[in-house]
């Protein structure tokens, strides 16, 4: 694994391909920008934590939500399935990261605001991330999937136009 590669897919993604839903993408991009997106959380939090702030991690997850949506889409549909399930990820994620940044924006009187928000409607939240955690296991196993050889509905083989030979 090169790691100029990684950086590469991932500047291509989010300057070019920032909330691009057509076309598809191959595993080993998808993965590469994945990979990306884990260090940079990481790094925030890190960040977030040293600071003792917080505000990174959502304000990060926020801007990358739709990268990642697009991303998501153009791998299910690399190997032929409609990418709309990805919306059901990205909102349940938005919600996630906006009630972040508000506690983070909030401060220490945010506590006692989010100890009532969980007492009174603290099964709600868990009936969110139960979803959000089935959604997330369906879609890996999709996106972990083979693409589809050949063209599909969606568009031309990612990885034969990456094996194809380049014209002098």
């Amino acid at each position: 694994m090169d790691p100029n590669a990684v950086i590469e897919v991932f500047r291509r993604n989010v300057t070019e391909h920032y909330f691009d839903l057509k076309g598809r993408v191959g595993r080993q991009e998808f993965w590469y920008f994945v990979l990306a997106c884990f260090v940079l959380f990481i790094g925030a939090w890190i960040v977030d934590r040293v600071i003792g702030i917080g505000l990174l991690s959502p304000v990060l997850g926020l801007a990358l939500l739709l990268p990642m949506t697009g991303m998501g889409a153009r791998r299910l549909q690399d190997i032929g399935r409609n990418g709309s399930l990805v919306w059901v990820w990205a909102i349940i994620s938005a919600v996630a990261q906006v009630f972040g940044l508000l506690m983070a924006l909030a401060g220490p009187y945010g506590a006692l605001g989010a100890l009532y928000f969980l007492f009174t409607f603290g099964w709600l939240l868990g009936l969110v991330s139960l979803a959000s955690l089935a959604i997330s296991i369906v879609l890996i196993y999709f996106w972990v999937q083979p693409g589809a050889a050949g063209a599909n509905e969606y568009g031309p083989d990612p990885n034969a136009a990456a094996a194809a030979p380049k014209a002098a």
